[in-house]
């Protein structure tokens, strides 16, 4: 997807942003006959209207001014999903954006809803050139979009394309190594360090988590370290990005049934591709952030020296953990990652996981569950960038009763709770190989579509990295 301001827009497919409906007639290129179509539509509350003038298309967009703002931000974007739906069913490639509008950034919401809708992944299909959408360049007048605008726009674009494409890829391609190899890849296109420990190196530091997931896998474990440190950043102290990178999770031994659960569980490492793919945008930005990255990765499998439930495991903290269920795996290298944060006397930690079915139960797809022991200032500031990204959070408590679920008559730790509040405890685990501000946001439920709705694609959606970019890009040290 291409994006450029244009100095003199085409006479067809273009698309107008107004604010009121008296603004139509500062449209020339509409008819009268038109104008009054476009007035009567708005009057029914209709308020994208796409005109078929045979040589090409005008698409009037009359802002819908909601009570909240992040809502009509939201309406903007699923009017370019809708747009980009009728560019790609008629075979247009460039569609120039003209913004009337008084809101600010009208033009870039709308062409962020036709440039997330407009993602595809074609690398595996035999009839790619058949199926690709003909939607290929995003154009604007100079009125509509600055120079800044653009450049992040076009930044946050290929961040999302990249982690949709990193969740989609199967298995068989995307190893724990293969994926560390993507991330060193990402880092030498943006300006990131990438350091990657092997199994030996793993080995050596007796991270316990990672390697005892790893036990049932003919595939070794990577540990990935991304580093970004601009010269005069605004932090002290390094934000550190965790991201969950199970390649692969078939429940090991304790098996996932494979309708509806298993068959989609090569997105099991979308947190670590929400860190990687906002790592890569924010050094693309140059925010004048230090942020450091850590993703631990294996596949999760049910091979001749896989764990078992009831073993007792020796975590890289030295924290024992007595493991009642192969599927809650996540947790266990998230632990180690967690540990590992500690040399860098972060100011704040933040981990992205596909954690829990029951996040996914409680909050389905439409929200993020999440929970920590930042300061308030720190939650409510997460909470704002997730309504202006339309990528909400729902946060959980960290009550000292969930503690009490994960505690083991053999060990210091289990690795699940009871039947209720799993979400919770899988948080409450995390939270005892922590001692910084932290936050953990769970994205089971958001992180693969079922099927296409509005922007977000059947398969990787991307969704966290929008809310986190917002965040950083906004970061001001309390």
């Amino acid at each position: 997807m291409q994006f450029k301001i244009i100095q003199k827009p085409s006479t067809k497919n273009n698309l107008f942003i107004i604010d009121t409906f008296d603004a139509l007639d500062t449209l020339p290129s509409l008819s009268a006959q038109e104008k009054a179509y476009c007035q009567s539509k708005f009057k029914k509350e209709q308020y994208f209207v796409s005109l078929n003038q045979y040589d090409g298309y005008t698409f009037v967009y009359c802002l819908k001014f909601e009570k909240q703002p992040w809502l009509s931000a939201e309406a903007l974007r699923k009017t370019g999903a809708e747009i980009q739906a009728i560019a790609a069913a008629n075979k247009i490639e460039q569609v120039t954006i003209q913004s009337l509008s008084a809101t600010t950034d009208a033009a870039y919401l709308i062409a962020e809803g036709m440039a997330l809708s407009n993602y595809q992944f074609l690398k595996y299909r035999s009839d790619a050139e058949k199926k690709r959408s003909s939607l290929q360049t995003i154009a604007f007048d100079k009125k509509s979009i600055t120079n800044l605008q653009l450049s992040q726009l076009t930044t946050t674009i290929e961040a999302i394309y990249y982690a949709r494409t990193l969740v989609n890829e199967p298995l068989n391609y995307l190893s724990a190594e293969q994926l560390s190899k993507e991330i060193s890849a990402l880092g030498k296109k943006s300006g990131f360090k990438t350091t990657v420990l092997n199994k030996a190196q793993i080995t050596k530091e007796k991270m316990g988590g990672i390697l005892a997931v790893n036990r049932g896998s003919q595939q070794p474990p990577t540990f990935t370290i991304m580093e970004y440190k601009p010269a005069k950043p605004i932090n002290k102290k390094p934000i550190v990005l965790v991201g969950k990178g199970i390649v692969y999770d078939t429940g090991g031994l304790s098996l996932k049934p494979t309708p509806a659960s298993m068959d989609r569980m090569k997105s099991d490492m979308s947190g670590a591709a929400v860190v990687t793919c906002s790592m890569y945008a924010l050094s693309k930005m140059k925010l004048p952030l230090h942020v450091i990255a850590l993703v631990p990765a294996t596949d999760n499998r049910p091979g001749e020296n896989a764990y078992v439930p009831g073993d007792i495991i020796t975590m890289y903290s030295g924290t024992s953990v007595e493991v009642l269920n192969t599927d809650a795996e996540g947790r266990l290298v998230l632990a180690d990652a967690l540990h590992w944060a500690k040399r860098y006397q972060p100011e704040l930690v933040v981990d992205f996981a596909t954690l829990t079915g029951a996040a996914s139960v409680a909050v389905g797809d439409v929200g993020i569950v999440c929970m920590g022991t930042a300061d308030e200032v720190t939650k409510d500031t997460f909470k704002q960038c997730g309504f202006n990204q339309y990528e909400r959070l729902v946060e959980y408590p960290l009550w000292d009763e969930y503690g009490e679920m994960i505690k083991s008559d053999f060990a210091d730790l289990k690795n699940v709770g009871g039947p209720s509040g799993g979400a919770i405890t899988a948080g409450k685990f995390l939270e005892h190989f922590t001692d910084y501000p932290w936050m953990h946001f769970d994205i089971a439920g958001v992180s693969f579509g079922l099927s296409k709705k509005g922007y977000i694609p059947s398969g990787g959606t991307g969704y966290g990295i929008r809310m986190l970019l917002d965040f950083l890009k906004n970061y001001k040290k309390n």
